[in-house]
């Protein structure tokens, strides 16, 4: 480990790639505790432990959920994408939404053929005739975005 005043270049590199664990201090494993191997801040490195422990050395679900700091749902979750993906599916899952919800291939369609048709739409004519016809509040800079994307998928 570092002095406390330096920068660890571990710790640095694992939140870079997004993959720190946001609770090392819940993680209670004896293998992590005091350790210079086993890190208690690397995601993967506790996951892939989690798993070892009740797939190779049979411990059961309930007593490794709790020193590895998750819920038996969390273990179960956490299983079933390391079967699916193996390690790739122990990163943290990327947040928020997967895509577009609002404005959708056939919205931003409307909004071209609208722009295309009048050449003085301003971005709230759109958010209006967007609401008019889809029925859906859409903010100006979502609109701005969304054809950002589309003109940079045509390329």
């Amino acid at each position: 480990m570092t002095a406390p005043n330096k920068p660890d270049p571990k710790l640095k590199a694992l939140t870079a790639s997004g993959t720190s664990n946001p609770h090392p201090e819940d993680v209670r494993d004896p293998a992590f505790i005091g350790s210079d191997f086993f890190d208690p801040r690397d995601w993967v490195q506790v996951r892939y432990e989690m798993l070892r422990r009740v797939c190779v050395d049979r411990l059961p679900i309930a007593e490794v959920a709790r020193n590895f700091g998750v819920s038996r749902p969390t273990f179960y979750k956490v299983h079933g994408s390391f079967q699916r993906s193996g390690l790739a599916g122990l990163l943290p899952a990327k947040r928020g939404p997967r895509g577009a919800h609002k404005v959708t291939d056939e919205v931003i369609q409307f909004i071209e053929q609208l722009q295309a048709g009048e050449e003085n739409l301003d971005m709230q004519m759109l958010v209006d005739r967007v609401a008019q016809q889809f029925g859906v509040a859409v903010h100006r800079r979502t609109i701005e975005r969304a054809l950002a994307r589309s003109k940079k998928k045509r390329r």
